[in-house]
């Protein structure tokens, strides 16, 4: 069962877990366990999808009921009308605040675009971030003999492939568990000394108005286990903003992690 942030007439939003695929696809012809199908059996209605999330991250996935409302959320999408809030952990320490302003070449996958033109121009790219916590732990990763990582709040202001994975390792900064863009040692210190294999990088809100009835609708996803253990580890409990702690009326949404503002 998929936890199931909001769910309406028209669409429905899940806390997508790490390593599960959107939909079926030539990756891997074996998996048959996708969100999709998951989700359209867990309501009973069929599902469409208005954007993606990688394999290896978890959070906030919108999906319509109908072709129609889909349409109406890609383009909401396209047009970047929707807020979108992903937490991270990083290597190293970040400094506070600052924009990374950086094109990417597209990423083409080698069966799924073998007709597109591989000498496509860079496309602009935006992302924001802001540095909430910081670490140092005493474990040996490479040639130093303490290890340092920041937890991050990032927001893409473009929706580029691996957009925010590629402009932290751009600035030096990867992701942890990020095995395309990363760095492979911290990635395995992370799995030995913390117990955590997965990618870190969390879709925790996104913000959006509801393309039926227009009301604006405030999504979140809380963190897994495999999430939460890290900021036990790292001391990084209090003196962040609580993503899971929303204030509501007395209704329904209080236990369904969605707010209207």
């Amino acid at each position: 069962m998929l936890e199931i942030l909001y769910q309406d007439d028209y669409l429905v939003a899940v806390n997508k877990p790490a390593g599960w695929l959107v939909h079926r696809s030539w990756l891997d012809r074996k998996e048959k366990v996708v969100v999709m199908q998951t989700v359209r059996d867990q309501i009973g209605r069929h599902v469409f999808t208005v954007h993606r999330l990688d394999r290896p991250t978890s959070g906030v996935l919108l999906m319509a009921l109908s072709p129609e409302v889909a349409r109406m959320l890609a383009l909401q999408f396209e047009q970047h009308q929707m807020e979108k809030t992903y937490h991270a952990v990083v290597r190293g320490y970040v400094a506070d605040e600052g924009v990374i302003d950086y094109a990417l070449t597209e990423e083409l996958d080698r069966i799924a675009d073998k007709y597109a033109d591989p000498n496509k121009a860079p496309q602009p790219a935006v992302s924001a971030y802001r540095a909430l916590a910081r670490a140092e732990m005493p474990v040996a990763i490479g040639r130093y003999e303490t290890s340092r990582y920041s937890l991050l709040e990032l927001h893409p202001k473009t929706g580029r492939k691996h957009q925010l994975r590629r402009h932290m390792a751009h600035i030096r900064h990867p992701i942890i568990g990020d095995t395309t863009h990363g760095d492979l040692r911290q990635n395995r210190g992370m799995a030995t000394h913390f117990s955590c294999s997965r990618l870190m990088l969390h879709a925790s809100r996104l913000r959006l108005n509801h393309p039926i009835t227009h009301v604006p609708l405030d999504i979140y996803a809380r963190w897994d286990q495999s999430w939460q253990g890290v900021m036990s580890q790292f001391g990084w409990q209090g003196g962040i903003p609580d993503v899971e702690r929303v204030e509501f009326g007395s209704d329904w949404r209080q236990d369904s992690g969605l707010t209207s503002e």
